[in-house]
């Protein structure tokens, strides 16, 4: 009995054991089974959410103020990332073409409820506005309206296609400021949202999208804004009213800016996410400046559009320049950014365009100028009286400087020896001063330092190098034409010194521009092609050889058009042309002073030229008919007259054109070198051809006496 019990316990034992193990391995089983269907589950999560999504997205579409659209891409995002990195897994390319579909439809849905922000918001501001309108119209006093007198209608409301005149503040506090109100609150987390996915290009194109249909609605808002403020002012004179609009459109940039930036946020972050797109993407600009571009570039060129037609008819160099001036230092450049903000480069290409248009203007009114009062100028009035004038001015200039001297002669009588050299540096720097202020010069130079002073700071350095030599060239040819006149009126030397004057004066002023005056012209010569056409012509040469001899093959191998280049430089022109005048000058003084001496001297020197040739002829000097020593003392005397009479003549009236001593100097020195060799060599004559008798009959000034003459020459 106790056997069986035993063996009954072991067969127990023994099926309890069989089946604690199978429960165990069926529980191991069913973990396993548990695993596989969770890790399966897992897997197929992100093909099953696409049901969800397209439920969501249905119901996003239905609510257009659903906050369900930016949760619902992050879930499609990272499907899309799902199922893109386990391409191996059954229809994932058919669930990435699914899920990127819905996901395009809801970024379409995101940029469509951006632009109903937008538009909801533009609403607002449109309404507040049409009621500062209406309360305008209806003729309501300065405090219900806000806005002064002359910004309302009281005849009623305002034409078609017109809208109010807003005053600054009134215009900020509703263009601006009440559409951040109506905008931010539903815009900016979108669109903050939106940003911090812009590393990825299917966010950054819907980025940009957005900040195009903000722009497109923003300037739906603005420009019929300015435009009226355009309006407004187009009864100011030009120079204010291009300050006056340069200003409203600078104003309306750096608020513009102000606003994107608050709403899309700052543009260095998206030109951190631009550098992080896939080189694959296409490339987006998305600055700032960029992204005001299709905002700013249209009312850019709204003003380009009115500015433009009052420019092309201006006729006046000094409005042009006050313009180019504005535009250059007051809008453009770096005053452009500092005013505009960074909305600025996108004005930059009208505002250029406009300053482009002014100095082209500029360009054609300069070369008219030049033709007409300057290459062109007809002398009339008292233009060539210029002994008379000169004569005047230093008369009136003396009789202020007595009175003057009188009146400080015990302050200025102990610092007169110390300050003399001094005064006569100043002496020309006022003469030359008062006779600009005066009007005395010719009217043809001022015409042309003014102009090349108006040009100097408007238009490119080569551009004016080119008009500056035309206006140099007609300029000096004038003044040699006006010196002509000047000789026939008032004398040769009258006519020198007026074109040594002025030619002095010209190249002192054109030296401070400091530009190469030089112009290549390269031109075709066919002159050279003359025989080959003979040749053609008469038979001699046949175009129907079928050789090298033809005539075409000829005169196009060796017979061709030559290119012919010349330089011209105004300032070397000048030059030659002054160089030559001074020259004339001092020989025709020379000659005024010793021109009987120089005769005589030329006499001397052919008689013993011929005497070299032929002995036979061969006799003292005082034995020609020329040379007797009455005749050398008439002669002598003659040239003290001149010396005392014509040259001191001479010398005042240069005085009186050029008032500067260094100039004089320069001019009078070989002049001095001339006069005093021809009375060395007279001296020299007199001792070895005649005797001393004859040669005391001779009046020949000794050379302290010469000396004490040849220094009042100053």
């Amino acid at each position: 009995m106790f056997e069986a019990l035993l063996a009954l316990h072991a067969q127990v034992k023994s099926s309890s054991q069989a089946l604690s193990g199978s429960t165990e391995a069926l529980l191991a089983e069913k973990a396993e089974l548990t695993e596989f269907v969770e890790a399966l589950r897992a897997r197929l999560k992100f093909f099953d959410e696409y049901e969800l999504a397209a439920t969501q997205f249905a119901a996003a579409a239905a609510a257009p103020d659903s906050t369900d659209l930016m949760p619902l891409l992050k879930k499609l995002d990272e499907c899309i990332a799902y199922v893109a990195a386990n391409p191996q897994y059954a229809d994932a390319v058919a669930y990435a073409t699914k899920f990127r579909q819905l996901q395009s439809r809801t970024l379409g849905l995101v940029r469509g409820r951006v632009q109903t922000v937008l538009r909801q918001a533009t609403q607002v501001v449109q309404t507040a506005v049409a009621e500062v309108a209406a309360g305008a119209a209806a003729g309501g006093a300065t405090g219900q309206s806000g806005l002064p007198t002359a910004t309302r209608s009281a005849s009623g409301p305002l034409p078609a296609g017109r809208v109010l005149v807003l005053p600054e503040g009134t215009e900020v506090s509703l263009l601006y400021v009440r559409f951040r109100a109506a905008a931010e609150p539903l815009l900016k987390g979108l669109v903050s949202e939106v940003g911090s996915k812009a590393g990825r290009p299917d966010y950054a194109r819907l980025l940009e999208d957005c900040r195009r249909v903000y722009c497109s609605i923003r300037q739906q808002l603005v420009q019929p804004h300015f435009q009226s403020r355009l309006s407004s002012l187009s009864g100011l004179p030009l120079p204010q009213f291009v300050r006056a609009a340069t200003e409203q459109l600078l104003r309306l940039s750096q608020l513009e800016g102000q606003l994107m930036e608050q709403l899309f946020g700052a543009a260095a972050s998206w030109n951190n996410r631009q550098q992080r797109l896939p080189e694959a993407a296409p490339p987006l600009s998305t600055s700032l400046a960029e992204g005001l571009r299709p905002l700013l570039e249209p009312l850019g060129q709204l003003l380009y559009d009115v500015l433009r037609p009052r420019f092309v008819q201006l006729a006046d160099m000094d409005m042009l320049t006050e313009l180019i001036d504005i535009l250059q230092h007051e809008v453009l450049h770096d005053a452009l950014l500092r005013r505009a903000g960074p909305g600025g480069e996108a004005l930059a290409p009208s505002l250029s365009r406009a300053l482009a248009d002014l100095q082209e203007r500029l360009i054609y009114r300069a070369q008219a100028f030049i033709k007409e009062a300057i290459e062109g100028y007809q002398p009339r009035g008292d233009d060539l009286s210029c002994p008379a004038k000169l004569e005047a001015a230093a008369a009136k200039a003396a009789s202020a400087g007595a009175a003057g001297s009188a009146a400080g002669v015990d302050a200025e009588i102990t610092e007169a020896d110390n300050t003399a050299e001094e005064a006569d540096g100043q002496e020309e720097v006022a003469a030359q001063g008062s006779a600009l202020i005066h009007g005395h010069w010719y009217p043809p130079v001022r015409s042309t330092l003014l102009l090349l002073s108006k040009l100097y700071r408007c238009i490119d350095t080569k551009i004016f190098a080119g008009l500056a030599q035309e206006a140099v060239a007609a300029c000096t040819a004038c003044v040699q034409g006006a010196g002509r006149l000047v000789a026939k009126q008032a004398g040769p030397l009258d006519g020198q010194l007026f074109v040594i004057q002025h030619l002095l004066f010209l190249r002192e002023q054109i030296a401070q521009f400091d530009v190469d005056l030089t112009v290549t012209d390269i031109d075709l010569d066919f002159t050279h092609m003359r025989d080959h056409m003979r040749r053609i012509m008469s038979g001699e040469a046949s175009l129907f050889t079928l050789s090298s001899s033809n005539a075409m093959v000829q005169m196009l191998g060796r017979g061709g058009p030559r290119v012919v280049s010349a330089s011209i430089d105004s300032k070397r022109d000048l030059e030659q042309q002054l160089k030559a005048c001074c020259e004339s000058f001092i020989m025709n003084l020379t000659k005024a002073a010793v021109e009987p001496m120089l005769g005589f001297i030329t006499k001397v020197t052919a008689v013993r030229l011929a005497a070299g040739s032929n002995p036979a002829l061969a006799k003292p000097i005082k034995q020609q008919a020329f040379g007797a020593p009455a005749k050398l003392a008439e002669l002598v005397a003659g040239v003290n007259k001149a010396m005392t009479g014509k040259l001191p003549h001479a010398v005042n009236k240069t005085r009186l054109y050029l008032p500067n001593p260094a100039t004089r100097a320069i001019l009078f020195r070989p002049v001095k070198s001339n006069i005093a060799e021809a009375h060395g060599q007279i001296a020299q004559l007199l001792e070895a051809q005649y005797s001393p008798e004859e040669a005391a009959q001779v009046p020949l000034m000794q050379p302290d006496q010469l000396r004490a003459a040849l220094d009042e020459l100053s």
